[in-house]
């Protein structure tokens, strides 16, 4: 018996960069797509295209890079929204239009402040609006998870007659649970008469930790499409994993009547990268990509796993891309070799300043550090791409000094939109200096929610990735750095977060 394709939808882009301080440069969504490509994800939603000028720019440069997969933007049920991302995802090669409106009562009357009859009129226009510039048209009902039945029936069955493609059952809030989620898609599907002309998709957030149970649940009764992140990256509580959607998927086929085209080779180094990318940290006891995942302590586990794997693995750690990083470039290589990688990672260097840039930072990286790894070049350039235009503070020079009894000190020069600037100052430790220091010249009046240091690589010569979350005035951003030395890296994260928070790029954050 043939199996069924179950289409991934992958949302890290829009969704996952909705993560207080994910928020992504157009830079950075073009290596996740890249990488989201070569793991062949079906469809990648690219942005919201009518939040910002930004958002637009992002959108559209997937849209002319991706190949392989269709790109969506994600859209109100507005002319006006539909038409913007009608003109981002023009240049992909497979576009999608994905338009929403909510359908709860509460959201309806609190939000939306619209009648029932005017929700569905908006649905059906928005639709029929898009599906005049494009074929491929998906309709969510926001909220789906605490509508009602009788209405969600009516107006689905209308806006599948006005053409969409596509039909997305979003718990929005992370209310449902399995049984009772996967019982309202059976009826959805039973109950609507043109059912079988659409495909069922389901989107589900994990507030009550049962966003990948739910979407399994709801694939067991008819749904074949399924909306995810990488990481489960995502606001609040997040969503459903991408890389547990597929596993649970391809390692239960004796229950799914349904597989996937990912390849699952892939799913570590896109793990990796939007971890890098984002600066959000994954768990080690994280399922599948988490560093614990396929680890044994256990005398009795190991040695039945030295007998024979399967007593205690039901996946094997190569299989999802485990154990495949290997030393790739020494201080001996070369531009070209370095380039070459890069490209292998799925890093497109256009600029020749940019990657000249790179590889003086990668030398001078590979004369502190013995072995370069595809993580420390996934760092490097996480540095790299940041634009002229956002580098308003830039750390030019540093110098600390910590001993025992004394309070630590630092001292920096600075950058500061183009002029240089000394900073000094003392502190707890070098980093609460170091960070007083870049303060006293910014001046930002900012409010320093996270500090956070992970290694990147095994070793005492591993770079530390440091991750700033810094909050003002309602925005809240994430800045990365990396360096051996970790008051460095202090330093550079610091700063990256101060520039985002300069750029004053204000989202429209739409919940799906």
């Amino acid at each position: 018996m043939s199996k069924e394709h179950l289409i991934i939808f992958d949302t890290t882009l829009r969704d996952g960069e909705q993560s207080p301080g994910a928020s992504m440069t157009k830079e950075e969504k073009l290596r996740i797509a890249r990488q989201l490509e070569r793991m062949r994800v079906d469809v990648i939603e690219a942005g919201f295209p009518a939040a910002s000028n930004g958002d637009f720019e992002a959108v559209r440069a997937v849209a002319e890079v991706i190949k392989e997969s269709t790109v969506a933007g994600l859209c109100r049920a507005f002319d006006k929204d539909i038409a913007r991302a009608l003109d981002a995802v023009k240049p992909a090669k497979s576009g999608r239009i994905h338009t929403f409106i909510a359908t709860s009562p509460i959201h309806m009357e609190k939000k939306l402040r619209m009648a029932p009859e005017d929700v569905i009129i908006a649905a059906t226009n928005a639709v029929r609006f898009a599906r005049n510039g494009i074929a491929d048209v998906e309709f969510s009902c926001e909220d789906a998870g605490r509508s009602e039945i009788d209405f969600l029936c009516r107006i689905i069955e209308a806006v599948i007659k006005e053409g969409a493609t596509t039909i997305n059952i979003p718990d929005t809030v992370g209310y449902n649970v399995p049984e009772q989620y996967a019982e309202r898609i059976r009826q959805l599907r039973e109950r609507i008469p043109n059912s079988d002309k659409v495909v069922w998709s389901v989107h589900c957030h994990n507030d009550l930790g049962l966003a990948v149970a739910n979407s399994l649940a709801a694939v067991m009764a008819g749904a074949r499409q399924v909306e995810c992140t990488i990481n489960g990256l995502g606001e609040r509580a997040g969503n459903a994993a991408l890389e547990e959607i597929v596993m649970a998927v391809q390692t239960r086929q004796d229950v799914f009547l349904c597989n996937t085209r990912i390849d699952t080779t892939q799913i570590v180094a896109a793990s990796k990268m939007v971890s890098g990318i984002t600066g959000f940290p994954v768990q080690p006891n994280k399922a599948i990509v988490g560093a614990n995942a396929f680890a044994h302590e256990s005398g009795i586990h190991q040695d039945g796993v030295l007998k024979h794997r399967e007593t205690y693995e039901i996946m094997r750690a190569e299989d999802v891309g485990w154990n495949t990083n290997k030393l790739v470039l020494g201080k001996h290589s070369g531009r070209t070799a370095f380039k070459a990688r890069l490209k292998d990672l799925g890093i497109s260097v256009d600029s020749e300043q940019v990657l000249n840039s790179a590889f003086a930072r990668f030398k001078e990286l590979a004369d502190k550090k013995h072995e370069i790894f595809d993580e420390d070049l996934h760092a490097l350039m996480s540095d790299e791409v940041v634009t002229p235009d956002d580098e308003h503070f830039k750390l030019l020079s540093s110098m600390f000094h910590s001993e025992t009894g004394e309070s630590p000190q630092a001292r920096l020069t600075l950058s500061a939109g183009g002029t240089e600037r000394k900073a000094e100052s003392s502190g707890s430790g070098p980093v609460d200096a170091t960070f007083k220091a870049i303060e006293s010249v910014a001046v930002s009046g900012s409010e320093l929610l996270l500090y956070s240091v992970n290694a990147i690589t095994t070793g005492t010569d591993a770079q530390g990735e440091v991750t700033v979350r810094l909050a003002k005035d309602g925005r809240i951003v994430n800045g990365q750095g990396a360096d051996t030395d970790i008051v460095v890296a202090s330093a550079k994260a610091y700063i990256n977060a101060l520039n985002k928070l300069r750029s004053g790029t204000e989202k429209l954050n739409p919940q799906l």
